[in-house]
């Protein structure tokens, strides 16, 4: 499909930002996502810098019938934020936030990403739990529930969620929180990016100054997959431990002869005082033999940065995501056998604790159904070269295969992959036909529907 010059004159007309069509000299940048897997060619991008933008943009797509994309930190593993031949909202210069440091709330915009919001937050000594590379938007993980590394102590992204601004279907600016447009706010707490765009996100903070942080690292072994199931089950909340299976980085604080090598490292963010850090360090090494280790009192946000550099933009991901209530035996197996055949010094699992004050929110109160789930499966492929893309997807594949009996029936949204659209009911669970209202009711003719879509 092509736009025609006259509509496009009228579109630039209408927004303060800017229009980006073929052959403009920033088209190649402006199309580009985080996944180099999705190399699509909009017809039109808008860089939006504010909600009226963004309303042009959605009355436009609609009226010369463009599919519709809406792009924030671009980080969705399944190329969401891009589409060809349509209309992509681009929301990164939209990147404000402004902290309520005596009500302990901020508001940030739809295209701020969570190093944005940790940096404005911090001089406050305030945060709320957000992902676990800087770069990842904050509006598109939370609209997906939000796992990170402060959620066994203050609860998903979603649930510190107090309020939205969105843009609808209709190009109408809607308010939600508790008192107005219930529905609408309940079914964004999980819900993805279903029901319009949220142009601004209003979070409750939480007491969050320096953290003892770092990485734990073991060979890859069942024995301390079940060891550290043991210990986050004995663990506080202030202990927040993510598994992660990899090959050994080239670091310094990991000797030579484990770089390139399978291993487990517990990703812990303690909370506590400084006091128990010795404590913390006790607990990690009851988990097997350590082989390095770098661990620090650090400024909460630079923990949001020591996977960046490992993770720019341009790499190559297929990714997978399961929940469980435990670890089992088969489970643990499956972990082990592809751990040791990690395809790429990029590729991971990560295997998320989401108990603690995850479960004091119940399975309907928000959109995001597994509330009696413990763990969050993150595992996939990710690589640098093309031509490897078959090999790297197959073997993703593969995981999820062997993974799958020893797991629930759903996964995380922000970890579906473009084949996984015959997952969305599981992945809502009780909660899809609830969510399938509100659809029809801010959405009827399935304008956002380049997401884990609920069809109205």
């Amino acid at each position: 499909m092509t736009t025609t010059t006259a509509p496009l004159n009228t579109l630039r007309g209408a927004v303060r930002g800017t229009v980006v069509t073929p052959g403009d000299p920033s088209y190649d940048e402006s199309r580009r996502v985080y996944n180099a897997l999705h190399d699509r060619r909009p017809a039109v991008v808008v860089h939006a810098v504010d909600a009226g933008d963004v309303i042009a943009a959605v009355l436009y797509a609609r009226e010369h019938a463009l599919p519709l994309a809406v792009r924030g930190g671009a980080h969705a593993v399944a190329g969401h934020g891009t589409v060809d031949d349509g209309l992509v909202v681009d929301l990164s210069r939209m990147r404000g936030v402004r902290v309520d440091p005596a009500a302990r709330t901020a508001r940030a915009e739809g295209g701020a990403t969570w190093g944005d919001f940790n940096h404005a937050t911090h001089a406050f000594g305030l945060a709320t739990t957000g992902g676990v590379v800087s770069t990842t938007g904050v509006g598109g993980l939370t609209l997906g529930g939000g796992m990170g590394h402060l959620a066994r102590r203050y609860g998903l992204s979603c649930d510190n969620l107090i309020g939205a601004d969105v843009v609808t279907a209709e190009g109408t600016l809607v308010t939600c929180d508790a008192e107005r447009n219930p529905d609408l706010y309940w079914a964004l707490r999980g819900g993805g990016g279903n029901f319009g765009v949220a142009t601004s996100l209003l979070f409750r903070l939480h007491p969050v100054d320096d953290v003892f942080a770092g990485l734990t690292c073991y060979p890859l072994d069942g024995d301390v997959v079940r060891a550290w199931q043991a210990m986050n089950a004995d663990a506080p909340v202030e202990l927040n431990t993510i598994l992660v299976i990899a090959l050994g980085p080239e670091e310094p604080f990991l000797p030579e002869r484990w770089h390139g090598r399978p291993i487990c490292a517990a990703f812990t963010c303690f909370t506590g005082p400084g006091s128990e850090d010795e404590k913390v360090l006790a607990r990690l090494d009851t988990l097997g033999p350590v082989v390095g280790r770098f661990m620090d009192r650090m400024p909460y946000p630079v923990i949001n940065t020591l996977f960046d550099e490992q993770l720019p933009p341009g790499l190559y991901h297929y990714w997978k995501g399961n929940f469980s209530r435990e670890l089992t035996e088969g489970a643990v197996a499956a972990h082990v056998a592809y751990g040791e055949t990690m395809p790429a010094m990029e590729s991971d699992t990560a295997i998320f604790p989401i108990d603690g004050a995850c479960h004091e929110v119940g399975p309907e109160e928000t959109a995001f159904a597994y509330r009696d789930a413990v763990f969050s499966h993150s595992f996939g492929a990710s690589w640098s070269r093309a031509a490897d893309s078959e090999a790297n997807i197959a073997w993703t594949r593969a995981y999820d295969e062997a993974l799958r009996p020893h797991t629930q029936a759903g996964g995380y949204v922000n970890f579906m992959d473009t084949d996984d659209q015959d997952r969305v009911r599981v992945n809502y669970r009780q909660n899809y036909d609830r969510l399938r209202e509100v659809k029809r009711r801010y959405d009827p003719d399935n304008v956002f529907r380049l997401n884990q879509n609920i069809v109205p």
